[in-house]
């Protein structure tokens, strides 16, 4: 009873820890939003991921290293993993992070949260075991419902539709890469060593891209951004990559997956809270309707006991390889 007690408090942290990486995202292109009287800039795009994901992979990587997991050494295996770095931890963290230099991080916190969606229609072309049913197509249309009402209600508003743009775009990496990640990665590899790979991945390509940007000068960034930054690659992403795989030996895959409803709950309040981002009733009707989709996805009806044939519920992203966390 105690060590479940225990894991249910790490499933409600890592609510907490992944649905607060939008606000430290904007903090750290901004530059503004913890400490008052600071007006020094921010990080540009590349830096940020690089940051984070430089910082995630060293804490992982010396979780492997005291765990003994052993690493893949197949150059088929090795290919695979920079793949899936590629495309599920470069390419969704720059669309993230690009888009939130336009649209709020509350709104981009209620967006992310479509990953789940994408990840149904795509599970339905590459496992057998994932097929769309009635119930399902139900959940697509009242979540993709959502998304549509959340564009059609800022157009000519404050949110950038460009950026809204990129976060549906991330958040349809996030699901391609994890399910063909998923396909391509048979072998047994702890979950922990695609994770420190392919944030290894992301810093190896970000680096370089940030310096052929141009390195922003230290004296030019405000302690709120460095402050961000450094919480984005420790607590987001080590941090809640740790209680991550604590929580699918614990709970299961499946119980650990049903953090993906705390996130946009999350991300709203903190927008709300810490940028005085403004929540309207569009963003509101949006997003319960896109966790309402993912609600009736979920469902599951009752099977008989011990029944061996019970479908197991694929993890969201997450993460993670290393891609659901935002």
């Amino acid at each position: 009873m105690q060590g479940n007690a225990r894991a249910w408090a790490g499933f409600w942290s890592l609510g907490l820890i992944w649905g607060s990486s939008y606000l430290f995202i904007r903090i750290s292109i901004t530059g503004s939003g913890l400490f008052p009287g600071d007006s020094s800039g921010g990080f540009n795009i590349f830096e940020i991921v690089f940051i984070r994901t430089l910082i995630g992979a060293l804490g992982l990587g010396a979780m492997v290293f005291r765990g003994r997991h052993a690493l893949p050494r197949d150059g088929e295996t090795l290919r695979a993993l920079v793949f899936i770095g590629l495309g599920n931890v470069v390419l969704p963290f720059l669309l993230i992070t690009w888009g939130e230099q336009y649209i709020s991080s509350s709104m981009a916190a209620v967006l992310q949260a479509s990953t789940a969606l994408f990840a149904l229609v795509i599970a339905h072309f590459l496992f057998a075991d994932d097929r769309i049913t009635l119930r399902k197509v139900v959940g697509l249309l009242t979540g993709f419902g959502g998304v549509v009402l959340l564009f059609q209600g800022n157009l000519g508003g404050e949110q950038s539709l460009a950026g809204m743009a990129t976060l549906v775009a991330a958040s349809l990496c996030y699901a391609v890469f994890t399910s063909w990640g998923r396909k391509l990665i048979q072998r047994d590899i702890a979950p922990v060593v695609v994770a420190m790979a392919t944030l290894a991945v992301g810093a190896v390509v970000t680096g370089p891209m940030a310096l052929l940007y141009g390195l922003t000068p230290l004296q030019e960034v405000s302690t709120d951004a460095l402050v961000a930054v450094l919480t984005l690659g420790l607590l987001n992403t080590f941090v809640g990559y740790s209680i991550y795989y604590f929580l699918v030996r614990e709970l299961g895959v499946a119980r650990t997956s049903m953090v993906t409803y705390v996130f946009p709950a999350v991300g709203v309040a903190l927008g709300a809270l810490m940028l005085q981002e403004e929540i309207g009733v569009v963003m509101v009707t949006g997003g319960a309707l896109i966790i309402a989709g993912i609600a009736i996805v979920n469902l599951r009806s009752r099977r008989p006991a011990g029944n061996p044939g019970a479908r197991r519920v694929p993890s969201p992203r997450r993460p993670d390889s290393a891609g659901d966390s935002p």
